[in-house]
């Protein structure tokens, strides 16, 4: 097995990383993070830290990995927020596009960046689109609100399907996906997430890039996205058992992973084997 994994591993040109429950727990770091990215730095290897989780900005997150001694660009890291932002604008070229968002202010400044006009009052202002994010500020006027513009017919857009979001400590919180089964539940319409495991996300990322599909590879600890982008678009998928999945779960889950290693370290010791013929 060790060697299929180094075989299948010399064909990636992309790493897709996961964050939460993949790097990093809460805030903890998982040992051989900043390894496997400073591996991939030393041997200019591309890799883009994409997450589900909307309700911290890029910037949120590029301090949050630099608090834990792991400094990237920029151009390395893409939310879902941010991919909800970029396919908003492709969909819409007008100038003035507006939404109302169920989400955190991180998230609507990070709309805002890439000058979506984020309303304040459906009563007010009009609005062309309705986003639903991880909303750990959310409140029931927003659901409210959220649901009388579906009624009305606004384009109902999410960031992410997940369910949960893991808490350090073996915990979980509702995550955008749980909100969105609230709102479908009172309105009888679904949302199009943009989002893992949306092939949209893989499109943003594939032009973004510039990498075939097939040399791309997700790193992730969730079968239901992370695992099921990669499978249904072509790429290597590579589960890590550190997070939300359990071997347990990989066995009576329809989705199998290229991959599967217990943890980040791991691959990184894999990886070292493959780049500096280290053992």
């Amino acid at each position: 097995m060790g060697n299929n994994k180094l075989e299948v591993l010399s064909k990636v040109d992309l790493f897709l990383l996961d964050m939460d429950g993949t790097i990093y727990l809460g805030d903890r770091l998982f040992e051989g993070s900043r390894e496997f990215v400073q591996l991939l730095k030393e041997n200019n290897k591309e890799f883009l830290f994409l997450t589900n989780n909307s309700s911290k900005s890029s910037d949120d997150y590029l301090k949050k990995l630099s608090k834990m001694g792991i400094e990237i660009a920029k151009e390395n890291l893409l939310t879902s927020g941010q991919a909800t932002a970029i396919y908003l604008k492709s969909i819409d070229q007008r100038s003035a596009v507006s939404a109302y968002v169920v989400g955190t202010q991180s998230l609507k400044d990070e709309l805002k960046s890439f000058g979506i006009n984020v309303v304040g009052s459906i009563e007010k202002e009009d609005v062309d689109y309705l986003i639903v994010g991880f909303d750990t500020e959310l409140t029931y006027k927003k659901l409210l609100d959220a649901c009388k513009l579906i009624r009305k017919g606004v384009p109902f857009l999410a960031t992410n399907p997940d369910l949960v979001c893991p808490l350090d400590g073996g915990e979980y919180i509702p995550d955008c996906g749980s909100i969105c089964i609230m709102l479908e539940n009172a309105t009888k319409k679904k949302p199009l997430f943009i989002g893992k495991p949306s092939s949209i996300i893989v499109d943003v990322i594939s032009k973004f890039k510039n990498v075939e599909k097939s040399k791309i590879a997700m790193i992730g600890d969730r079968l239901y996205t992370d695992i099921k982008m990669a499978n249904d678009n072509g790429m290597i998928s590579i589960l890590v058992l550190s997070g939300e999945t359990t071997y347990e779960d990989v066995e009576k889950f329809q989705v199998k992973p290229t991959l599967i290693y217990n943890s980040i370290k791991d691959i990184y010791e894999d990886l070292k084997i493959l780049y500096r013929g280290v053992k």
